[in-house]
């Protein structure tokens, strides 16, 4: 404070300022490009701008697949290599209790879990024929749907890559950005075009974005991933309040049909839903506010530390007001609309079983048993399909399938087709609500094993609540997400009954994998206002090969207790503890 400021102040400030008090450390930068400046603050940042994930490719080509794992660069394998979709698997025989305790290099395989980008999940049989193929060529006939509509194959070796490139690429598929700190796939309405009542078909603004933007080197390098949602449908059917950006499908009393605004959700271990920016997004506003908020991302993501590097933690600090004025100042250059909230969804989001498009034919969702399924089951459907006159089908973001443009007469033939193989479009409760993420079988993070365990309840369940369905008592919908760590790839905090994999103690001491329990969690559903998560009980763990027994149990809990017309959410969040042991 200068003499001249001095005089001018009063008798408090004036003894401040003569009265030196010991200075607080200065708060550690964020990592924040438009803030802080460039400078990387840790090691992932580093090798991100010594060179740019996207370059590995030619390595791959030219160099890996030619001389073979062992000549892959340390950065490349366990940095680069995923913004073109390849993660190291798990090495067979290493339990979950060592995940945390081996390095990287000790817990992964000479092979590589390959996903396949299916932006708004759209495929068409042709495509489905190639990746089926490939899986059966290259990646020991596997293949998991994902929740996020992609695909994923198991043991592919660098060798192969090459050829796997060429020829997804030759049917208009690609692996580029699927994983990395990029902008992954971009999830869209799995009945996009065709639904009776859609409001806004998203599907151009979804290839338009593909088209103009995956690949793009100056959205290569964001703080962590960004992950995208677009409906225009309004079952709200693509999980948009885990999203960070999200635009869903609504009508303005003044302005037409157009998308309500939302961003900075994500799980994980810190789990936040996305918030609505109260800004309504014009058809031919949408993409550009899509480079907007990605690029704050950019610009004023943290990047200091991984843990802290989702959009959703600036959105925390920042708030919607903050956020929808930098967006609107700095990055637009106009003003959004104001706009109301979109309705409640009316109708459920996963489209299982049978339904009219607007154009008479019919689609049809399916689903398998939490997204397993093979590369020759995949060749299969895609003949199945193209014999009853579909040429189209979609992934969704429930781990299911929907087949499009099925003729009337072929409905019923072609469900029962594909029951055969393994794909239910009329399946139990328990069934059409089970997810499961990788599990211990290919995922170096995982503790606990997930498809085989999801598989087994899901059977036990339709045998021992078999009572409950014939009479009816059973809800309409239930959600089991079952995830082998507490990443939260298959949801937990946003299902009814949700569980995150970890070694539980055994009364001889030897821990044993299991789960902890989240109840009564859920997304903006017809049966459900707004998007919630789970409630956890201290001390309410379960172990594996006690799961089929804790869902019976706390399920007729449920059916005995619950009020008229109350979800099993509801009645989660309002039992006593003891009665949801």
């Amino acid at each position: 404070m200068t003499d001249t400021a001095l005089a001018g102040a009063s008798t408090d400030e004036a003894a401040a300022g003569r009265t030196k008090r010991p200075s607080r450390p200065a708060a550690k930068p964020h990592g924040q490009w438009k803030v802080d400046g460039t400078t990387p603050l840790n090691a992932n940042e580093t090798w991100k701008q010594e060179d740019s994930g996207l370059n590995v490719r030619e390595r791959i080509e030219s160099v890996y697949s030619k001389h073979g794992f062992d000549s892959i660069d340390g950065t490349d394998l366990h940095g680069r290599f995923r913004w073109w979709g390849l993660y190291t698997q798990r090495k067979p025989g290493i339990d979950g209790g060592k995940t945390a305790t081996l390095e990287p290099h000790e817990l992964e395989d000479k092979y590589f879990m390959l996903r396949v980008r299916i932006d708004g999940g759209a495929l068409t049989t042709e495509q489905l024929r190639v990746i089926g193929q490939i899986s059966v060529d290259f990646a020991r006939d596997s293949a998991d749907l994902t929740d996020r509509q992609n695909i994923q194959l198991h043991w592919i070796r660098v060798e192969d890559v090459p050829e796997i490139w060429r020829r997804l690429e030759a049917v208009g598929l690609s692996t580029t950005e699927a994983c990395g700190d990029v902008p992954r796939v971009i999830l869209g309405s799995p009945v996009a075009g065709i639904a009776k009542d859609e409001i806004i078909d998203p599907t151009p603004l979804i290839q338009e974005l593909a088209e103009r933007f995956i690949g793009d080197p100056e959205l290569a390098n964001l703080p962590r991933k960004y992950k995208t949602a677009i409906t225009g449908h309004p079952s709200q059917d693509v999980v948009h309040e885990i999203n960070d950006f999200g635009l869903v499908g609504m009508v303005h009393p003044e302005l037409g049909a157009g998308y309500d605004l939302w961003v900075g959700g994500a799980l994980s271990t810190n789990p936040m839903l996305a918030k609505r920016l109260g800004a309504f997004v014009k058809p031919d506003e949408a993409a550009e506010v899509w480079l907007g908020v990605t690029s704050i991302f950019r610009d004023y993501g943290y990047r200091r530390m991984r843990t802290k590097a989702r959009l959703k933690f600036l959105m925390a600090d920042w708030g919607p007001e903050k956020f929808r004025q930098i967006l609107e100042d700095e990055y637009l250059g106009f003003k959004l609309s104001d706009g109301p909230a979109a309705p409640k969804p009316s109708t459920p989001g996963d489209h299982i079983g049978v339904h009219e498009q607007k154009d008479g034919k019919f689609f049809i969702g399916a689903t398998p048993l939490a997204g397993r399924l093979s590369g020759s089951q995949l060749v299969k459907l895609a003949d199945t399909l193209e014999a009853r006159g579909s040429q189209r089908l979609r992934t969704t973001p429930h781990q299911k399938l929907v087949v499009l443009d099925v003729p009337k007469d072929e409905v019923e033939p072609l469900v029962a087709e594909l029951d055969a193989l393994g794909l239910s479009a009329r399946p139990s409760v328990f069934r059409r609500g089970t997810i499961a993420c990788t599990g211990i079988e290919f995922c170096k993070l995982a503790i606990v094993e997930t498809k085989v365990t999801a598989a087994t309840a899901v059977a036990e369940l339709e045998r021992r609540l078999a009572d409950l369905a014939e009479s009816k008592q059973l809800p309409q919908a239930l959600s089991l997400h079952i995830n082998g760590c507490p990443n939260s790839c298959a949801r937990i905090q946003t299902a009814d009954i949700g569980l995150k994999g970890m070694m539980l103690p055994t009364p001889d001491g030897d821990p044993t994998p299991g789960f902890q329990v989240h109840l009564g969690g859920g997304l903006a559903s017809n049966s459900r206002e707004e998007a919630g998560l789970g409630r956890t009980v201290r001390g309410l763990k379960v172990y594996v090969e006690d799961l089929p027994d804790y869902v019976e149990r706390v399920v007729r809990k449920f059916v005995a207790d619950r009020a008229e017309g109350q979800t099993f959410a509801e009645w989660a969040h309002a039992a006593e503890e003891g009665d949801l042991q």
